[in-house]
């Protein structure tokens, strides 16, 4: 139960936290383009299971492969593509720290 409310949490209070703290006027579109990092799960449609509690995302789906993550560091040095690159970021942070849980047997 902790490892699963830690790994959603961070899917979605950080991008939440992160956007609230923004310009008072841009809340509402950063905190949107943050979530929008949660798109890359729908590469868990390519799997089978779909859903499977134990297995590691980090390195099994192609939107959650090493060169796709180096893409999404990329896209922090492009004003027009950072704030969804922090995203996927987000989402990569979040799923990797579900990863270490899942091998430390947490």
């Amino acid at each position: 139960m902790g490892r699963e409310l830690l790994h959603y949490g961070l899917h979605f209070l950080l991008p939440i936290g992160i956007g609230l703290l923004s310009a008072p006027g841009n809340r509402v579109k950063v905190t949107m383009l943050l979530l929008a990092g949660l798109l890359i799960d729908a590469d868990h449609l390519l799997s089978d299971p779909v859903f499977d509690p134990n297995r590691c995302s980090i390195g099994f789906h192609p939107l959650h492969s090493y060169v796709a993550i180096a893409l999404y560091f990329g896209m922090l040095a492009f004003r027009r593509t950072r704030l969804l690159g922090l995203g996927l970021l987000i989402h990569i942070l979040a799923d990797a720290v579900d990863c270490w849980m899942l091998a430390s047997g947490r």
